[in-house]
């Protein structure tokens, strides 16, 4: 298993990439009050620092936060102190019963634990199903073969206050990846610090990934943005549902 978002890098993803994980919270929350189901367990698997955690406990629900960067869990307990967070792998972790289940990020799509692969993420899906209540709901995103860089490599950067990311995307068509080599500098004191971390993902047919759900028992239907927030290229929402109602 990877060693995955180290200390400046977890800083970095959390001062300048927290987008995504603040704009899908709301979109659990609404479908799950839509569905009468106001107060559970929400797990956060891929939690990172606690962004999505945080909306899900100022909303009522007790959170389960799950990730396998250790700073991020650290930054993930200082910003949530009232959720419990441990540090674990999508492949083996245990899904407590729950009204929920959240993976925003491509969590599903990491080979930071060399385990994942189709069979595992279908193991995990089986787990997710298995621990949902009744009109439960499970909310992720997925990298498709459309989020790879037409033009490989792809370079990229980004500014903050006192952090730079440069991100390198290659593309590797026939064997289904998407590897990022991240170069990050991070300033402490009057000095940058650069750091370095390649990421890897196994990216998916979306089609594939709905077929699955409904196999497993899900209705499912695939989302093009997080509320007003568009996902980029190639990412692909799913909202997917247990069939069911609140005390079924």
């Amino acid at each position: 298993m990877q060693h995955a978002y180290r200390y400046d890098l977890a800083y970095i993803h959390d001062a300048g990439f927290g987008h995504l994980a603040a704009s899908a919270a709301p979109v659990a929350i609404e479908e799950l009050k839509r569905a009468g189901i106001h107060h559970g367990t929400v797990v956060d698997l891929g939690c990172g620092s606690g962004i999505t955690s945080r909306l899900l406990c100022d909303a009522g629900y007790e959170v389960v936060g799950i990730d396998l960067s250790e700073p991020l869990i650290e930054m993930a307990r200082k910003r949530v102190p009232d959720a419990a967070f441990r540090r674990g792998s999508f492949t083996t972790a245990d899904i407590p019963p729950c009204v929920a289940v959240m993976a925003i990020g491509e969590v599903f799509n990491y080979a930071f634990d060399t385990a994942n692969s189709t069979a595992v993420r279908a193991k995990a899906f089986d787990r997710i199903y298995a621990a949902l209540a009744p009109g439960g709901l499970l909310l992720f995103d997925m990298a498709g073969h459309a989020r790879a860089p037409s033009r490989s490599p792809q370079r990229t950067f980004a500014l903050g206050p006192d952090w730079a990311v440069l991100v390198e995307a290659e593309a590797d068509p026939a064997n289904s990846l998407l590897t990022r080599h991240i170069t990050t500098f991070r300033k402490l004191g009057e000095l940058y610090r650069r750091d370095f971390e390649v990421h890897q993902l196994q990216l998916v047919d979306p089609v594939e990934i709905v077929t699955l759900l409904q196999r497993i028992g899900f209705s499912v239907q695939t989302l093009a943005c997080y509320g007003s927030l568009p996902l980029p290229q190639g990412l692909v929402g799913f909202l997917a549902r247990k069939p069911g109602s609140v005390g079924a």
